[in-house]
């Protein structure tokens, strides 16, 4: 009878916070997000993308997701992987990042992401929003996807839908073994973390249309590290061809920015591994594995900078079968729009490997290849350990959360926000960072290797 006055009447029933916050049926079971206290936006925090990496599933690739019973509401963010505890007084980046924040619990069990989505789009498939996934930096040791700078608020309420992932770190993520490499069935060991995030990207493909998603329209960025997955989300077999649009943020062009091998065997890999479990004072690869988390995590603390190689992701023929320069140079890149940058006081100066990168595309693909320098020196009231446009400086900026930084942004910082947020979500929505209709970004080709500048304009 209310609905039936409520014609009569010329009014539409509103919708209640319930039927804007359906239940949505995910692989392992059912899920319902929160509001967040962003308008028209629902949040879903700690969803499983893979079952814990933990026991017998210790350096092993991502399993499915261990089914729950019930509704699973999403109102919590997960544990990060296990790292070092960063505090305010710990170093640059715990000044800059963590002032006001603990650290989060650390744990093996940190295979989840979360998802910030716009109200009206869960339970409608046929919404087909863009969707952007998020990969964190911290050098491969560090890092969650829901630290103090990062959040999907801004975007959600420009129509875009945006993930953001934990994946194994260090020691978890990308330790190599010849036991481990026996018992693969491609006999590789080493790409744990890289893995993870294949793995995250291929649930977003199967599971994004329930929240309003296009399945078909998944942007991949990240920062640091991150930048530097996303090159080999790229440029790996498994993942490529999942990918609609690219943005590498302080990751590198061409070049050997953050390397993945630097020529060296997986034999090579698994030697160094072995070389790791001696320093660590553990005999074997099963009293590695028996282990508690803390210990291992605390046995690697003690070992030696240089011994065991790097801890990072590497060229192992199967999970990542080139180098990003070498896909980009024989077309087995992923070919999509791509945009590139680096900020004004980086770790280095980034202009030309992103302008190779962009001149070598135009060359070879009809999409274009956007280029960016952030330049706004940050500032400061007395507390800064970081100076200038340091590196991740930018990440305040795109996730438009300045209100959680304790330096004194001004409303010009609120304006160069959103002017990052809407260039990154146009470029998720279009290829474009312009939108339909501006024409302020034009692609870097190798005539014309233009880098758009992000600064404060007077």
């Amino acid at each position: 009878m209310m609905v039936f006055a409520a014609l009569l009447s010329g009014c539409t029933p509103s919708a209640s916070k319930s039927d804007l916050n359906p239940i949505l049926t995910i692989e392992g079971g059912q899920i319902q997000g929160v509001h967040s206290d962003a308008e028209g936006v629902i949040v879903y925090k700690g969803v499983p993308y893979a079952a814990p990496p933990v026991g017998d599933l210790r350096w092993k690739r991502p399993q499915p997701v261990v089914a729950w019973e019930g509704v699973k509401v999403a109102d919590k963010f997960s544990d990060a992987a296990m790292q070092r505890t960063r505090n305010p007084q710990d170093g640059q980046y715990g000044t800059e990042f963590h002032f006001l924040n603990d650290d989060p619990h650390y744990s093996e069990d940190c295979l989840y992401l979360n998802i910030w989505v716009p109200e009206k789009a869960p339970g409608h498939p046929e919404k087909k929003l863009p969707v952007a996934m998020w990969v964190h930096g911290g050098a491969y040791f560090g890092g969650w996807g829901f630290e103090t700078e990062m959040d999907g608020d801004a975007w959600a309420q420009r129509e875009v839908i945006l993930v953001t992932i934990n994946y194994r770190l260090g020691i978890f993520g990308f330790y190599n073994h010849p036991e481990l490499s026996a018992e693969d069935p491609d006999h590789v060991s080493g790409n744990y973390g890289l893995l993870d995030q294949i793995a995250a990207l291929k649930w977003v493909k199967n599971n994004i249309a329930q929240f309003g998603g296009d399945p078909d329209n998944i942007m991949v960025f990240g920062q640091s590290a991150g930048g530097a997955s996303i090159r080999n989300l790229c440029a790996s077999p498994l993942s490529k061809d999942l990918i609609a649009r690219a943005i590498v943020q302080s990751g590198g062009g061409l070049g050997d920015f953050i390397p993945t091998g630097n020529g060296k065997s997986q034999a090579d890999f698994d030697n160094d591994g072995v070389e790791l479990m001696n320093a660590m004072g553990f005999k074997s690869l099963a009293e590695m594995r028996t282990a508690s988390a803390q210990d291992v995590y605390d046995a690697h603390g003690r070992v030696p900078r240089g011994i065991g190689g790097m801890l990072s992701p590497h060229t192992d023929g199967v999970i990542l079968t080139k180098s990003f320069d070498q896909a980009t140079y024989d077309k087995t890149l992923a070919d999509v729009p791509y945009l590139l940058g680096y900020t004004g006081d980086d770790m280095a100066d980034l202009s030309q490997p992103i302008l190779n990168f962009a001149a070598v595309r135009d060359s070879l693909s009809t999409h274009p290849t956007y280029c960016y320098l952030f330049d706004r020196k940050l500032p400061d009231d007395g507390r800064a350990c970081l100076k200038g446009a340091f590196h991740s400086s930018e990440l305040w900026f795109v996730f438009h959360t300045l209100g959680r930084s304790w330096r004194p942004f001004t409303e010009a910082d609120f304006k160069l926000s959103d002017e990052m947020v809407d260039a990154w979500t146009n470029f998720a929505k279009y290829g474009n960072p312009n939108g339909k209709t501006g024409n302020a970004w034009t692609p870097a080709t190798k005539d014309n290797p233009v880098i758009y500048e992000f600064k404060i304009k007077e």
